[in-house]
Formats: structure tokens, sequence, C-alpha cells
């Protein structure tokens, strides 16, 4: 039953779909929040609860609802979804359809409004790589910068290896790289939950070290033929050793090892660097890190959140708070 799941998710998800499997509504409730999973036909909507200060509940259905479309059961299971919003009290529903089409079968579907959320939950935009080939053709389709790093990494000493049992040190590097990126780190006790819950076989910690000391580390998750870069950690020295790069290579060679045939290098911005408009200095660099890894493969655009407004008067007060934090940032 689970393999079947699992299945249905990913032939339905351009992402792998570990954001819709039980195991991250798991680790979801794990951390204090509340789920439910809708099943359906051709269908599936794991959803998680959040609670906001003065509007009160809402839901987000993230990379979902998974609909199998012009199969004849959209309607009843979306409104499912409408019903127990309903029931739950909360102020509105936020979708993250993978493709405009099934946005449009929602619309279609329900008599609740539907705005665009303001801002989305996920990245709007992400880098798919195909790891059935083999690595001589993984590698000829990297940038020659990137190729040449990965071996640079190796000449100047840099070590590699899998052991979840650094996750200190990787939540400490967590905190060095927010500082550096001007972002907020998740907490210490998120990431210690997501190594408790989520299984060793799915979730793995990547080390690079150099020296004897752990220089930069990776969280990645393997969910059937995908494996995704969830998070990364870096200190600010020994940068010139390139270690990122050569701790990617081998999360590639392990994933396709293990039988994956995607490799999801997660969030990039790729029309700031094709325009050369760089509103965030930290995307920009991170997109062009990723992309000189699959420098001929197109990226995944998601159409991002939408809102399914359940309870007007929250929603708008939800919106009204959203703008006053805009102006005060």
């Amino acid at each position: 039953m689970q393999e079947n799941i699992k299945k249905f998710i990913q032939q339905n998800s351009p992402d792998g779909g570990f954001l819709q499997s039980p195991e991250w509504r798991k680790f979801q409730e794990s951390v204090g929040r509340k789920t439910y999973n809708i099943p359906g036909e051709n269908f599936r909507a794991s959803i998680i609860e959040h609670r906001l200060p003065v509007v009160g509940k809402y839901f987000y259905i993230s990379r979902g609802p998974i609909v199998s479309l012009n199969m004849g059961h959209e309607t009843y299971n979306i409104n499912s979804i409408i019903n127990l919003a309903k029931k739950e009290n909360v102020g509105w529903v936020r979708i993250e359809p993978a493709i405009s089409e099934i946005l449009e079968v929602i619309k279609k579907n329900i008599k609740y409004k539907i705005v665009k959320a303001p801002h989305d939950m996920q990245p709007k935009e992400i880098l798919v790589m195909d790891i059935a080939k083999s690595e001589e053709e993984i590698l000829s389709q990297m940038k020659p910068k990137t190729r040449y790093n990965i071996r640079l990494a190796g000449k100047k000493g840099v070590k590699v290896f899998e052991d979840r049992k650094y996750m200190d040190e990787f939540i400490k590097l967590t905190k060095i790289t927010a500082k550096r990126q001007g972002i907020i780190a998740h907490p210490d006790e998120y990431y210690r939950k997501m190594a408790e819950i989520i299984p060793e076989n799915m979730l793995k910690l990547y080390i690079a070290e150099c020296q004897g000391k752990i220089i930069a580390a990776n969280l990645t998750v393997f969910y059937g033929n995908t494996c995704t870069y969830l998070h990364g950690a870096s200190y600010n020295e020994y940068r010139n050793v390139m270690a990122p790069y050569l701790l990617q290579w081998k999360q590639i060679q392990d994933a396709k090892d293990a039988g994956c045939k995607k490799y999801d290098f997660g969030g990039i911005k790729s029309y700031n660097i094709k325009h050369k408009t760089y509103n965030n200095n930290s995307w920009e660099g991170i997109t062009r890190f990723k992309l000189g890894f699959a420098s001929d493969t197109r990226p995944v655009e998601f159409p991002g959140c939408y809102d399914v407004v359940i309870n007007h008067g929250k929603y708008c007060m939800y919106r009204l708070i959203q703008k006053l934090k805009s102006l005060i940032r």
C-alpha cells in the first residue's frame, strides 16, 4: 500500500513529491503541527494546519493537492478539502499545485474565491537533473568551472562522507551560514526532530572534512526515484577549497547507486541570472552554483501558492497584517 502511495505521488510530482509523503506529515506532527490526509482515487492531499496570531488557523497543502487529471473524481476530492476546512474553522486553504491545469480544475470545481497568495511557501522554480545517464555524461553537461572545482576540492584534501551522527555540527554550521546570508535558520529542534522521525535510509547528512575539521554539510532526502538536496551549510573560512562542489557530486553519485533517476537541487531564480537583475544577492550565488551542475537542464516552474478563501473576514485581516509587515520592513 505504501509503495502504491509513493508511486502515485512520484508520478504526479515534478519535484519527487516528498512534501506530500506520509513521512513529511509525521515530521510536521513531531514539531507540533496538526495534519490531515485526504486520499482519493487518483488524488492525494496531505494537509498541514498552521496557526497565526489574530487571524487563527489556515491549511497549507505543500506541493499539492496531487491530482491525476481527467479521471472524473476531482470535484469530489477537492470539495472534501473545503468541507474539512469549514469543519475545522480555518480561514483559508493555501494550495500549491504542480501545474496550472490543476489550478484551473480547482477553480472550476469550487465556489469559493481563489487568489494569489502574498508569498510562495516553496520555491517557485527548482532545478531537477536527470541522473539516469552515466557519470561521464553527467560530468560532460556540467560547466567546465564546476568540473574543475570538483577536482580541486579533492586535490585540496577535502574528504566527503555520509553520517547522521554529526547533526550537532551541521546545526552549528546552519547558524553561521544564516548569518552570512542574512536569513533566519530553523530552530535546532527542527533538524533534530527531522533526524529522529525520518528514517535513515531516506534522510542523509553529508559531511565535508578538511585537515581534520568539518567545514561543510548538506541534508538530503532519498524518496522513491528522486534525491532532493534540502539544506546546506558551511564555514566562512575554507571557501577556497570548494567543498560544496564535491559534496554535491558525492550526493549525485550515491543517488545513482541507490537507483534514483532524478536529482533535485531545490530552489533557484534563473530569471535573475538570465536578465542580470539581482534583487537578492544570495539567490544569485545559489543559482549560479546549481546551474553549473546542469547547464543544459531547463528549470521546473510551478504556478506558486494560491489561497482558497473560506472566511472572508479572517482572510482580509490576514492580508492587512501582511501589508503592514511589508511596510515596516
